[in-house]
């Protein structure tokens, strides 16, 4: 196996573990194919292509979920967007709508972040972020706690069934800033939803749910502006299946994982040590 075949494996791998967590897949992949030589702007676009193959685990493994939500499609009305029985469907809908926008708008002030940060600092900037997704889910996570019991103190914490329209532009908006490498898309949309008064499942439910548009459209996008840069499109479809098979295996053992461990302590621990890296290279 020759070295762009077996990064272009590592790469797919991580990206179909970190994916699941509220760790930033991007992030962390973009640092490990910063460290190996590849530019900032190269790593960005690479991991961004990854995203696809996370897609369809994620498609593949709600496919039920996915074609309950369809079918009710003909019987959508906006007057009844937010009903029992539809308010799924129009979540991710207005959701999906708003992750493109500020998307669009995220990926374009990334492109002259990037090219203005070389090597280290690019690293570092990634550090940065990731701690600052690790504190987000750390005080999500005491949200959580309290949303086990009925709210009384005016903090909005509760048990909700159902999304509504504040959810879905909060969230959407939110995955599109995720765009950004070393803001983790699943954390600060599960974070939002656990603020919201939503449950971890079912917060987790609709995170992966809405990730599916989203991943694909990064790996369109990213397809559209050029291609990746430096990638073989061998070493592109290997990388990709990877991604796709490995997510499939591990999306339902991780989600049992996440909401037993504290990954906010993992990211503020990776994060912290992208600092010391980006600090390292640059000197």
């Amino acid at each position: 196996m020759d070295r762009a075949t077996l990064v272009a494996v590592v790469a797919g791998v991580l990206q179909g573990i970190f994916e699941w967590l509220p760790i930033s897949s991007e992030g962390n992949i973009t640092v490990f194919l910063t460290a190996l030589g590849s530019t900032p702007a190269a790593a960005v676009q690479f991991s961004l292509f990854l995203h696809a193959g996370t897609a369809i685990s994620a498609a593949v493994y709600y496919r039920d979920e996915l074609r309950s939500v369809l079918a009710g499609l003909p019987s959508w009305r906006p007057r009844e967007a937010f009903a029992d029985g539809h308010a799924t469907l129009t979540f991710l809908a207005v959701a999906t709508l708003a992750s493109g926008v500020v998307g669009i708008a995220a990926y374009a002030t990334l492109e002259t972040a990037v090219s203005a940060l070389t090597g280290g600092a690019f690293v570092a900037v990634v550090g940065v972020l990731l701690v600052a997704t690790g504190v987000l889910l750390r005080v999500a996570g005491d949200g959580e706690r309290d949303s086990r019991r009925p709210p009384s103190d005016g903090t909005g914490f509760g048990t909700r069934d159902d999304p509504d329209l504040l959810d879905a532009v909060l969230v959407g908006s939110l995955q599109g800033l995720a765009i950004l490498p070393g803001v983790s898309r699943s954390g600060t949309t599960t974070s939002a939803l656990l603020f919201r008064g939503h449950d971890g499942p079912s917060s987790f439910r609709l995170s992966f749910l809405l990730s599916i548009p989203a991943a694909l459209g990064a790996g369109v996008l990213t397809l559209a502006d050029g291609g990746v840069p430096g990638v073989a499109p061998a070493a592109g479809a290997v990388a990709l299946a990877t991604a796709a098979v490995v997510g499939y295996l591990t999306i339902d053992a991780l989600m049992r994982v996440v909401e037993r461990v504290p990954f906010w302590g993992v990211c503020v621990g990776l994060g912290a040590l992208a600092m010391l890296g980006g600090a390292a290279l640059a000197i």
